[in-house]
C-alpha cells in the first residue's frame, strides 16, 4: 500500500501535473482512505470496495468534515480506485458507483467597478515597488488571472503587439489573456523604469520581483492586494482571487458572454464560470430590495 500511495503521488505530479497544493491533498486522503481499510480488516488492496468508501466518507462526516472536504475526499478516492483499477492493483473499480454531496457554493465577494477602478489606481509613488505593485494589481484585475499565473509570468510573456499575456494556468495548459490600456501602460512602466532598479543575479527571466531581486512570491502578492483594499472605502478584504471574481463579475455584467469569461479565465469547465452569473443576480437583487419603492 505504501508502494502504491507513492506511486500515485508521481502519477499526479508527473502526468496530471496537479499543483503541489492539490497533489497533497489526495496523497492524504487515499492515505486515510487506506488506513480506513486497514482498520476494517482490508488485508489487501481488493478489499477496497464500493462499502469501504461509503464508511470512510461516513467517518470523516461524523467527525465534522465539511461538505467541501467531503466533495474533496470522495474526488481523491475516485482518482486512487482510478489509478489503482488501472495499475491491475484491484480488480474492480468502485469509484464511478461513488455519490457525494455537492457543495454548497459561497458567492464570493466581489468590489463593484468604482472600487475596482480606486483599488487599482490607489498606489502612490514613482520608485520601483510601486511601479510594481501598481501593475500587479491591474495584471490581475485586466487579466482576471490566478495569483499563481501571476508570479509565474516571464519577461516575453508578455507580447505587447498584441496586448496578450501568454499566461501557464492549470495543468501547465497555455491560454493568452488580452489586457486593456492601463493595464499596458502600467506593465510598460514597470518595465521601463521599475524592474531594472530590483533586477539581481537570482532575477532569472521572472517579469515580476521582489524587493531582493528574486521572482516575487504568492504571498507577498497576496499582501499588496489585501493592503490596497483596505485603502479602498466600503470595500471587502479581498485577496488575487477576490480581484479575479470582480473581473469576472464585471465583464459579464458589461454584456460579456459566459463561453468568453470562461476561456479567459481558464475554466475547463463552464459550470465553474457559472457562479458569476449567479453574483450578478445577487448584486441586481440586492439594488432591487435597497431602490425600488415596491420591494
Amino acid at each position: 500500500m505504501t508502494e502504491a500511495l507513492a506511486a500515485f503521488e508521481r502519477m499526479l505530479r508527473l502526468e496530471r501535473s496537479l499543483s503541489a497544493h492539490t497533489v497533497k491533498a489526495y496523497v492524504s486522503d487515499a492515505r486515510s482512505l487506506l488506513e480506513h481499510l486497514a482498520l476494517m480488516g482490508g488485508e489487501d488492496m481488493n478489499r477496497l470496495d464500493l462499502g469501504v468508501l461509503r464508511s470512510w466518507l461516513a467517518k470523516s462526516r461524523t467527525l465534522g468534515a465539511a461538505r467541501s472536504t467531503l466533495s474533496r475526499r470522495a474526488a481523491s478516492a475516485r482518482a486512487f480506485t482510478a489509478y489503482a483499477a488501472g495499475r491491475g492493483l484491484i480488480e474492480v473499480d468502485p469509484g464511478p458507483r461513488l455519490a457525494s454531496a455537492g457543495t454548497h457554493r459561497r458567492l464570493p465577494e466581489v468590489l463593484n467597478q468604482e472600487q475596482a477602478a480606486d483599488l487599482v489606481d490607489g498606489v502612490e509613488g514613482d520608485g520601483a515597488i510601486a511601479l510594481r505593485d501598481r501593475a500587479i494589481l491591474e495584471l490581475l484585475y485586466a487579466g482576471g488571472v490566478r495569483v499563481g499565473e501571476l508570479v509565474g509570468l516571464d519577461v516575453d510573456s508578455f507580447d505587447e503587439s498584441r496586448s496578450l499575456l501568454r499566461v501557464i494556468g492549470k495543468g501547465n495548459k497555455e491560454r493568452s489573456v488580452p489586457i486593456g490600456t492601463p493595464a499596458q501602460r502600467a506593465l510598460r512602466a514597470y518595465l521601463a523604469e521599475g524592474r531594472g532598479e530590483l533586477v539581481s543575479a537570482r532575477s532569472g527571466r521572472a517579469l515580476l520581483l521582489g524587493a531582493r531581486g528574486g521572482r516575487i512570491d504568492s504571498r507577498e502578492v497576496r499582501r499588496i492586494v489585501h493592503r490596497a483594499a483596505q485603502g479602498v472605502d466600503g470595500a471587502p478584504d479581498i485577496g488575487p482571487h477576490g480581484l479575479r471574481h470582480s473581473a469576472a463579475t464585471h465583464l459579464l455584467e458589461g454584456g460579456a458572454d459566459l463561453r468568453s469569461v470562461q476561456e479567459l479565465l481558464g475554466h475547463a469547465s463552464l459550470a465553474t464560470t457559472q457562479i458569476y452569473t449567479h453574483v450578478s443576480v445577487e448584486r441586481l437583487r440586492s439594488a432591487f430590495d435597497q431602490a425600488h419603492p415596491r420591494s
